[in-house]
């Protein structure tokens, strides 16, 4: 007995952002769209075809697959990916273990940090400054 299932493309667009390593955050940012605007996304059943063509490009896939995605599938190409990468002995050096856009925040929080020391830093000397120039 085989059953036909309805596409449901807004999960699969979800799937294949989940494992590209990717949040919905950076998937809006680079088709210029909310946050809101994703989850709405990937919640939709079917997707014009337009939209769905630049969303393949962001993930780096075709639309036809994310049409055709299934967990199954994907389990089983990485498992082959997996065991030929060990038996070649090939290291893929561009693998990201690392969102980058979790970077990019980290990188400016660090940077404010250091804005406010130097920032706190410069009113200790001015306030020096004026105690002496008081004492005068």
């Amino acid at each position: 007995m085989s059953t036909t299932a309805t596409p449901h493309i807004g999960r699969k667009i979800s799937r294949i952002r989940e494992l590209r390593g990717m949040k919905q955050e950076a998937l809006a940012i680079e088709l210029g769209i909310s946050q809101q605007s994703v989850s709405s996304l990937e919640q939709s059943e079917q997707i014009e075809d337009e939209k769905l063509e630049r969303v393949a490009k962001v993930l780096g896939v075709t639309p036809d697959a994310i049409k055709n995605f299934s967990d199954e599938k994907a389990i089983n190409y990485f498992n082959n990916f997996y065991d030929s990468s060990l038996s070649n002995g090939a290291f893929n050096a561009n693998h990201c273990t690392f969102n980058p856009l979790d970077k990019l925040i980290e990188s400016v929080e660090e940077n404010k940090k250091l804005y406010e020391r130097l920032l706190a830093a410069e009113k200790e000397k001015v306030s020096y400054l004026e105690k002496l120039l008081d004492k005068k």
